[in-house]
């Protein structure tokens, strides 16, 4: 493992250490572990459920607007992400906290396979040392160190060991059966749970069967693992978005692959492994069970807020066009009440000066003083006696 990766193992072993020592049990030790882990990663998991649910509430206008837009492939982008706004929803937001149990699985495994190194955090020297101790007292190392397949002796490269795949493991429980002295900070293990080896691998018990509850307890352990696993799965299923005919076709697949996976893994590597693979999916269960309630209330709540404010707002938009139109229709009477008297007015004026034009006299028209209108004129008015 990398520098970065041992590093990463430090608190996790940490962690374990401290189980152990306060329950003396290494498979509790392991689902300790694993509910810390959980605790550690709900908020971030909350957040991430929270959006899955809010995307499966809009899928069906996701499909609508697909359906809309289906040979515009800008304006149905353009529409979702307006629905994402309105909605709240983040695509993104369930992907990045998907992934992060792969490198504390990955992490934890470093931790079962080498407890000398990544548990004990021993240097590869004193790992040196504790094999050449080993050796010395006469143990055999098969199953420990890598074997020359030409002399039957163990494989060195540069004057060192070089361990098996699980040699860590049996090395421990060698030093521990035959009570060898052991180093400064060398940490006693006693990896039964429940008369389960967990250092086992299921696969090498399965080979070599024998009915005994230490054997078929650990080849069970992965048939659990993959067997929750599902039940995991189809729950998460009923609260993701409702997908086209592929792509239900593709979750539905990986709802059966998971399992299967983890079935072999755990078949295939240390049933500690399994352990850890159980809690971590009965957790999840029950973490899934308890936010699914939690927030189907909760966005239900959001929802009916958010219809509401949507009603209020297209009220008052109603109102405000309402009273817009009034404003309008006000000022068109008015137009309509000033165009009418100035027409009444214009009206009035043409009959004064029609009526004007027809008042005068034939008497005041006599001569040319037309200004004389309306008074009587006499020729002889002025005639001399």
């Amino acid at each position: 493992m990398s520098t970065i990766g041992y590093y990463i193992c430090v608190p996790f072993a940490w962690l374990v250490r401290l189980f152990y020592n306060l329950t003396n049990s290494y498979g509790v030790a392991l689902i300790l572990f694993t509910l810390v882990i959980k605790l550690i990663m709900l908020p971030f998991q909350m957040k991430s459920k929270k959006s899955m649910m809010r995307m499966s509430r809009v899928s069906g206008q996701m499909q609508e607007l697909q359906k809309r837009y289906a040979k515009n492939q800008a304006k149905f982008q353009e529409e979702m992400q307006k629905l994402y706004e309105e909605e709240g929803v983040n695509p993104m937001s369930g992907c990045l906290w998907s992934l992060i149990p792969f490198p504390i699985l990955i992490a934890l495994y470093s931790i079962i396979r080498q407890p000398i190194t990544h548990f004990m955090m021993l240097s590869k020297d004193v790992l040196q040392t504790v094999v050449q101790s080993a050796a010395d007292a006469g143990v055999n190392l098969t199953n420990i160190v890598m074997m020359d397949k030409a002399t039957g002796t163990p494989a060195l490269k540069d004057g060192l060991y070089q361990l098996a795949s699980y040699g860590q493991i049996n090395l421990v429980k060698a030093v521990q059966e035959m009570g060898l002295s052991t180093p400064e900070g060398w940490f006693d293990m006693n990896y039964n749970f429940l008369g389960l080896d967990l250092t086992a691998t299921p696969w090498e018990y399965v080979k070599n069967f024998t009915f005994t509850w230490a054997v078929i307890g650990v080849i069970l352990i992965p048939i659990l693992a993959g067997l929750s696993q599902f039940v995991f799965s189809k729950l998460t299923m009923k609260t993701q978005p409702q997908a086209d005919a592929a792509g239900g076709a593709s979750m539905k697949s990986m709802m059966y692959m998971m399992p299967l996976m983890s079935v072999y893994i755990a078949f295939i590597m240390p049933a500690a492994l399994g352990v850890y693979w159980i809690a971590q999916s009965v957790f999840s269960l029950i973490q899934e069970a308890i936010l699914n309630k939690t927030f189907s209330a909760k966005l239900s709540e959001e929802e009916e807020a958010r219809f509401q404010a949507r009603q209020a707002d297209r009220q008052r938009r109603m109102e405000e066009a309402r009273v817009q139109e009034q404003q309008r229709k006000q000022e068109e009477q008015k137009k309509k009440t000033l165009r009418e008297k100035q027409q009444a007015a214009q009206a009035a004026k043409a009959v004064k000066a029609a009526k004007a034009a027809t008042s005068t006299t034939e008497a005041g028209r006599v001569g040319d003083r037309p200004y004389a209108r309306g008074r009587a004129y006499k020729a002889d008015r002025y005639d001399e006696t």
